[in-house]
Parts: structure tokens; C-alpha cells; sequence
């Protein structure tokens, strides 16, 4: 083999030819090869937890003495240069592995070592900064790699907690434009009874409110980490002072607000935590499908359906049938929606599958967990900007839809019975006569008292006999 294009590198394994320009090491190419499953590398902002991570651990192991200055010096530079942007391309070990990802911290551990070795004045391969006895020192994959996938999440939600907010803010406006609007409200698709169509849009927002609500709560239980419990939990090969100072030194790095867990066996063993977040990711995924099967709906036609709304026309809706245009927004959302209620699935069973005092399945569940996040952010914004903020009301056609709706006819209930408000119904149905015209007819009630009952903006209003609610 050409020693100008490969160097030799060797692991309890074997022996393996790395590309002599690369950073990454012999575990990291032997994982390359193991695992080829889902093409894709690891996310960024999860090379840049690991780096972190190694530059506390780097500051902490120098402050304490364990490690020397010249070498810890690299390294921290080595990590400010990934967190920075850098050597991402040298991260090519699949999210999905097996290990419990120990190929994804060695592949952090031998990028740095070499880039540290090169700061040192030596050659990639050289290790003058070892990847296990400088990097890694005083950590396991096992602290490492969980805390890492909850700095990653803590570093992305407020992203999409920012969209949430952006929707909630699109929601509400539209709910002060439409207030005027009065509309038909249905329940299972059926004439039921007036609303205005800035109560439903104030509905939305007050539904995405309870997301981020639940969201914030959740996120709250990944800011306790198991650094320096390194195996399992107990803190074999950590110095008491490493473990006393970890924390504040990933707080430093990260700009993070975590702390150690009380129980460092819980939290290397149990990864209920990322369960509740995707839990949480999957009930915002459930709420925003809801709300865009509601605007295809009231948007439908647009001649031959509700129509009640208009969306904004993004691009032609097909390649056979000329003018259409599709409520494509509404549908790639919930096309988002069905890919994190599928991950949240990954999730649940990734986390059962944990066993005695480590869940190996982390890898997947941090791939999908931040592919939940990710797209979702994404998913909202487009929603905003493409959707919601362009929404119109067709004011007359629904204004029309409500005359010629029967649904009316449950204010009378109080006044006439449901009996005769009932056989009202029926027969305006029937005979396709309204049901002011219908009462007025058969003299059942005086107009100035049935105008008074049946005004539609009256009845969005809580009201009972005439007397409205007041809170």
C-alpha cells in the first residue's frame, strides 16, 4: 500500500489502512465499514455537543492536574475548531450504530487527538495526544454520548420553540382580522352551530400555547447529565475533584444550564428523559396535523367544497389538469407530523430495549429525536411564512352558507323546545325553506324577537334566555 496515501493503524481488532490525510482513526474507519445504514453522518450540533464535552473535560483534567497544560491546550484548541465549523467532515460514522455509541465518541476522541498531535508539531497517526488516554480521560462513551444527545437537544429546541412562538403570533393576528367573520361551525363534518373565524384561529393558537407549555416542561428533565459516572454510574477512573468541577466546566464551554444527577447509575441506565421530550415533539406533530387537515378542509373547492378560506397559491397543483392549485403547506406539515409521530414510536421502544445499567440504543433515538426537532422547525416556518400569515376569509360565501344552514335553529330551543326546534329543522330541510322565513310563516314568534334570538354574532357569544356570560 502507498505510505504517502494510507497509514497504518492498529486497535485490539487489527490492523486497517487510513487514509494518511485523515484526522479520524482506526475505530472510527472500522465503524465507517460496519455500520452503512442510513447514509447519512451524524448532525452538527452533536459533533459540536462532543466537542464540548472534550474541551470541559480537557479544562477540568488540567485544572486538577491530571492532565498536562501542553497537551490539554491542544486539545481545547483542537475542540474550539469543531465547534467553530471545522473537521465536520471528518465525522463519518453513522448516527445509526451499534455500540451504544462508542464508534461516534471515538470518532470525536481520534479526530481531536490528531488535530491536537498536528498543534503539538506531529504527524496524523503519530498521537503524541492519545484519543482514550488524553481526549477521553476521566469519561466513558457512556457519559459522554447520552450527555451529549442532551446538549444537542437543549441547543435546537429554542429554535423550534422560536417557530412555535412565530405560529402562535400568525394564529392570533388572524384571530383579531377574521373576528368579524361568522362562519358555520360543524362538529363531524355537519352543520352545528355559528362561530366566528377568528374564535377558531384564537383556538389554534391557544392549542400550539400548550405545546410549547408541554415542550419547555419537558425539556427541563435533560439538563441533569451523568458526566464522570463514566461506565456505568460509579465514576470508575475519575478523580473526585474531575467529578466536583465537570459540570460547571461543560456550563462554561456550552453556555448550558445543567448539573450532575443526583443518581449517576439512574441517569447512565435510564433514558426516560428523551422519552418525555418525544413524547411532548409527537403531541406538537398530532396538534399541527389536526389544524392543517382543518385549513384543506375550509379551504376546499374552490367552487365545489367549504371555501370558507383561501390559502395562498404556491405552485401549480397539476401537471393534467390546468388553474388547480393544491393546499401543498397544510400537507407537507402533516407529512412532518407523520414522521415524528413514527419517531416518537423509535423512541418508546429504543428506550424499553435499555438493559441492567446501560440502554444501547441511544444512536437511534438521538437520530430521530433530532430529526423530530429539525423537521418540525422547519415544518413550522414554512407553515408561517407560506400558509398561515396569507390566509383569507370569503366573507359573503360564508356568510351565505350560514343563512342557508338550519344549524340556527338551536337558539330557539330555549324559547320553543327542542321538540318543535327539531321538527323546524326537518322540515326546512325538506321543503329547502330558511328557517327565519319558516318561523315567520307559521307565526311562531314576532320578527323583532326572532331577529333578536337568531342574530349569528349573538350567538358565538355565551348566552342563555338572553343573558350573556361574564367572566
Amino acid at each position: 500500500m502507498n505510505d504517502i496515501l494510507f497509514r497504518q493503524e492498529s486497535d485490539s481488532i487489527g490492523t486497517l489502512d487510513v487514509p494518511a490525510e485523515a484526522y479520524y482513526g482506526v475505530q472510527t474507519l472500522r465503524a465507517k465499514q460496519n455500520f452503512r445504514i442510513t447514509g447519512h453522518r451524524m448532525h452538527p450540533s452533536f459533533i459540536m455537543s462532543l466537542a464540548a464535552l472534550k474541551k470541559a473535560a480537557a479544562i477540568t483534567n488540567k485544572e486538577i492536574g491530571t492532565l498536562d497544560a501542553a497537551r490539554a491546550d491542544a486539545i481545547i484548541t483542537a475542540c474550539d475548531e469543531i465547534i467553530g465549523g471545522k473537521l465536520h467532515d471528518e465525522f463519518i460514522v453513522d448516527p445509526i450504530q451499534g455500540g451504544a455509541g462508542t464508534s461516534a465518541n471515538m470518532n470525536a476522541n481520534e479526530v481531536i487527538a490528531n488535530r491536537a498531535t498536528e498543534l503539538m508539531g506531529g504527524k496524523k497517526g503519530e498521537y503524541i495526544v492519545h484519543p482514550n488516554d488524553h481526549v477521553n480521560m476521566a469519561q466513558s462513551t457512556n457519559d459522554v454520548f447520552p450527555t451529549a444527545g442532551k446538549m444537542t437537544v437543549l441547543e435546537l429546541i429554542p429554535g423550534l420553540i422560536a417557530q412555535l412562538n412565530r405560529l402562535v403570533d400568525a394564529l392570533l393576528a388572524k384571530g383579531v382580522e377574521f373576528d368579524d367573520v361568522i362562519k358555520m361551525g360543524r362538529t363531524q363534518l355537519q352543520d352545528a352551530v355559528p362561530v366566528r373565524l377568528g374564535q377558531s384561529f384564537n383556538a389554534y393558537a391557544h392549542l400550539m400555547m400548550r405545546d410549547i407549555a408541554r415542550i419547555e416542561h419537558a425539556v427541563k428533565e435533560l439538563s441533569f447529565i451523568n458526566m464522570g459516572g463514566t461506565a456505568i454510574g460509579t465514576a470508575v477512573n475519575a478523580n473526585p475533584d474531575y467529578l466536583a468541577n465537570i459540570a460547571k466546566n461543560v456550563n462554561q464551554v456550552s453556555g448550558l444550564r445543567i448539573e450532575l444527577a443526583s443518581d449517576l447509575i439512574d441517569a447512565t441506565q435510564n433514558t426516560d428523559a428523551f422519552v418525555t421530550i418525544s413524547s411532548a415533539l409527537k403531541g406538537c406533530a398530532v396538534d399541527l396535523s389536526k389544524i392543517s387537515n382543518d385549513l384543506r378542509l375550509l379551504s376546499s373547492g374552490p367552487r365545489t367544497g367549504v371555501a370558507e378560506i383561501n390559502l395562498p397559491a404556491k405552485q401549480n397543483g397539476s401537471s393534467i389538469m390546468p388553474g388547480k392549485v393544491n393546499p401543498v403547506i397544510p400537507e407537507v406539515v402533516s407529512q412532518v407530523a407523520f414522521l415524528v409521530i413514527g419517531n416518537d414510536m423509535t423512541v418508546v421502544m429504543a428506550s424499553e430495549a435499555g438493559q441492567l445499567e446501560l440502554n444501547a440504543f441511544e444512536p437511534v433515538m438521538f437520530h430521530t429525536i433530532f430529526e423530530s426537532i429539525t423537521t418540525l422547525t422547519n415544518g413550522i416556518s414554512t407553515f408561517v411564512d407560506n400558509c398561515v400569515e396569507g390566509i383569507t376569509a370569503n366573507r359573503e360565501h360564508c356568510a351565505e352558507l350560514l343563512e342557508n344552514s338550519v344549524g340556527t335553529v338551536t337558539a330557539l330551543c330555549p324559547y320553543i323546545g327542542y321538540k318543535q326546534a327539531a321538527d323546524l329543522a326537518k322540515e326546512s330541510l325538506k321543503k329547502n325553506i330558511p328557517i327565519r322565513r319558516l318561523i315567520l310563516d307559521k307565526g311562531i314568534m314576532d320578527e323583532e324577537k326572532l331577529t333578536e334570538i337568531l342574530d349569528p354574532m349573538k350567538m358565538t357569544y355565551p348566552t342563555y334566555n338572553n343573558v350573556e356570560f361574564k367572566k
